[in-house]
């Protein structure tokens, strides 16, 4: 008697309602396929979180790959000093003073100057000088020393009649038509002196010899800079025994501003910090600009992908009206109505948002991989288009894009469940 008596269990709710979402997104007439209009909606969503991770990827990789570049050849961090001359007599004991500090790997002297370059033609060029110590160990400033793609950083000269040697940057090599083994010849910056016999300013024309050439992939460097020794520096633009600045290489090139503020303090007067970000504070504010505009370009494009769940959602909505009315009949409550509603906005977000990011990584790894897209160096400073994707970035894409697919279904999911057996059952 207790078996006759004994009810069956009960359909469990969660899964009555996963069951009857799923359902509600296949198609009527083949139920084991989606119907167009969820493949629409899931589609939107795909295409949005795509876009999305490849343009804050690209403008990451353009950030990465420009600072990169950009420290080739610039430390992390330099020391100057005021007054018109620009120039630190006592520069030993400031660097002494400098590797001191616990953030600061490196530290050596360096000359900048600038001149007129020609190859013994007709044609001259303004030039930037770099006067370097030629270290290719670890006690290296920057990495210039590892982007020599021919000869050597010893500046060994072959000619006895020659001042010196140098290292060009291969875009300006090119451009003169010289190679290792050649001659160049520059005009130092300081005014000419005056010659006795003729009565007027003849400036003095140093001649180097070629002897490396590099490529640091960035076209500002290889396309202007002069590299020679420290002591052939000092020589050619008249400083004597005193120098430019103090470069410096730190733990890491964001602890730039910070250490930069401490050496002021523990230099004094004259001497001041100039980080690498200041020198680009214009390139790298821009490039966070563009990427703030186009991410919120790209999510423009998945609101309106949300769009398309609500219209989605609120179809089946119409279609379904009079089974809702019969499940409500059966005894399934409206709460239970709205999650089932619910659960399809978080399915087409769900399987959207992963397809999207597989597809948006793919199409990342492609293009950075294969450098396919070009573009203008001489614009861009970098001759191909970077992709680099960050976690941080892919978390907040994926909560963006699968929150905004709930929100989406909150007017359809209300809109269902406000609805009464009665009027549901009798609608046409």
């Amino acid at each position: 008697m207790s078996d006759l008596t004994t009810r069956p269990p009960a359909y469990p709710p969660a899964r009555l309602e996963w069951t009857i979402a799923r359902r509600y997104l296949q198609s009527r007439r083949k139920g084991r396929f989606l119907s167009l209009n969820t493949l629409i909606a899931t589609g939107g969503v795909t295409i949005g979180v795509a876009a999305l991770v490849v343009v804050l990827g690209v403008m990451n990789g353009l950030r990465d790959d420009l600072r990169e570049r950009i420290l080739v050849a610039n430390p992390h961090l330099r020391i100057l000093t005021y007054g018109s001359g620009l120039r630190i007599d006592n520069w030993e004991k400031a660097r002494a003073i400098i590797l001191r500090d616990p953030d600061v790997v490196a530290a050596a002297p360096e000359v900048i100057s600038q001149s007129i370059l020609t190859a013994g033609r007709d044609y001259a060029e303004a030039v930037n000088i770099l006067g370097f110590e030629a270290d290719t160990g670890s006690m290296a400033v920057t990495t210039l020393p590892q982007k020599i793609i021919r000869g050597d950083l010893r500046f060994q000269t072959t000619n006895a009649s020659v001042d010196g040697g140098v290292i060009l940057g291969e875009r300006l090599a090119d451009r003169f038509g010289v190679q290792v083994g050649d001659v160049v010849t520059l005009i130092p910056p300081k005014p000419p002196r005056v010659n006795a016999a003729l009565g007027i300013a003849v400036p003095r024309l140093w001649q180097y010899e070629v002897t490396g050439i590099f490529n640091t992939g960035m076209f500002q460097y290889d396309n202007q800079f002069v590299v020679m020794s420290r002591p052939a520096a000092q020589q050619f633009a008249g400083l004597g025994e005193a120098v430019s600045g103090i470069e410096i290489r730190l733990r890491s090139p964001d602890l730039a501003p910070e250490v930069g503020k401490r050496l002021e303090g523990s230099l004094g007067f004259p001497f001041r910090a100039l980080d690498w970000q200041d020198q680009n504070k214009g390139l790298f504010s821009a490039l966070q600009l563009e990427k703030i505009a186009m991410g919120l370009v790209i999510f423009f494009i998945m609101i309106v992908a949300a769009f398309n769940i609500v219209g989605t959602l609120t179809m089946v909505v119409t279609d379904k009206t009079r089974e809702i009315g019969i499940l409500q009949a059966m005894g399934v409550t409206g709460r239970s109505i709205g999650r089932i509603f619910l659960l399809q906005g978080a399915l087409i977000g769900a399987v959207g948002t992963f397809l999207g990011l597989v597809l948006g990584l793919v199409i990342a790894y492609i293009v950075d991989q294969s450098g396919l897209v070009r573009i203008d160096p001489s614009v861009y400073f970098i001759d191909r288009l970077p992709v680099h994707v960050q976690p941080l970035d892919v978390l907040v894409v994926i909560f963006a894009s699968f929150l905004l697919a709930v929100v989406a279904t909150v007017f359809p999911a209300r809109a269902a469940a406000q609805l009464t057996p009665v009027d549901a059952i009798r609608h046409e």
